[in-house]
């Protein structure tokens, strides 16, 4: 699998497939790599999608597990990931494209829609991330324990002081709905959306719930929808289907 270069940062990519461009972000958290396609994922979007779709994937920077990297930087967290991911678009050689991703996908892909919004002609956000009032500091912890350390342990320019004032920046200012953007940036956003809500501690059904209400171009897909799990494939269904309508004309 190839790698994208830019400066100090290195990104690992997978490209499946061939058609109009569609970029998955895997779940994961900060360990957001390829391997949840074939591990955790509900179901496997590169195989399921590569026979329409040029499917493109990659590690996120500095994820445990992966092979990315790059700086960790502490005044603009979420923006350093959405450079990367339209960087990988610029290095492929590819201006406008679709979106899919799995829980920190959700802000991810809302961020996206911020800096990029010419670009992304359509977006699914399945099991999105979100604040919970109730669990105010999930994700810090999360990442303070899970994400920081190894990191550390092989990174020597990277101190726990540096991962605290990254995570504070990333998850505490604001601590509030996707973290990325604000309900009137959703009120306000044209692009059409699907989201697949989920409701555990990471991935707030309210949150989603509500991004769906203010958007004005975003279908729900039917919830629950993993479990039983013969209920993924109606899902996948709608994903696809979702995806063809919205699929610019050859």
């Amino acid at each position: 699998m190839p790698f994208y270069e830019r400066g100090d940062v290195r990104i690992h990519y997978q490209e499946a497939g061939s058609g109009f461009p569609l970029l998955i972000i895997p779940g994961g958290g900060l360990n957001s790599t390829m391997g949840f396609h074939t591990g955790s994922a509900p179901y496997n979007s590169m195989t399921e999608f590569s026979g329409e779709y040029r499917c493109i994937t990659m590690d996120l920077r500095n994820a445990n597990g992966g092979q990315s990297s790059g700086p960790v930087e502490v005044d603009r967290p979420w923006d350093s990931y959405a450079d990367d991911h339209l960087g990988l678009m610029d290095h492929l050689g590819i201006d406008k494209f679709m979106v899919m991703g799995f829980c920190i996908g959700g802000p991810f892909i809302w961020n996206l829609l911020r800096r990029a919004p010419d670009r992304i002609v359509a977006a699914v956000l399945a099991q999105p991330s979100g604040f919970r009032p109730e669990l105010p500091d999930q994700f810090y912890n999360n990442n303070i324990t899970g994400w920081g350390p190894p990191l550390c342990a092989r990174r020597p320019d990277v101190t726990m002081e540096i991962v605290d004032a990254f995570l504070n920046k990333m998850y505490r200012d604001p601590a509030d709905f996707v973290f990325t953007v604000s309900r009137d940036f959703v009120r306000a956003c044209p692009t059409p959306v699907l989201i697949l809500p989920d409701d555990v501690p990471a991935h707030p059904y309210a949150v989603a719930m509500e991004s769906a209400m203010l958007s004005p171009n975003a279908e729900v897909s039917l919830y629950p929808w993993k479990e039983p799990k013969e209920r993924i494939p109606l899902a996948v269904r709608h994903v696809r289907s979702f995806l063809r309508a919205h699929r610019p004309a050859a």
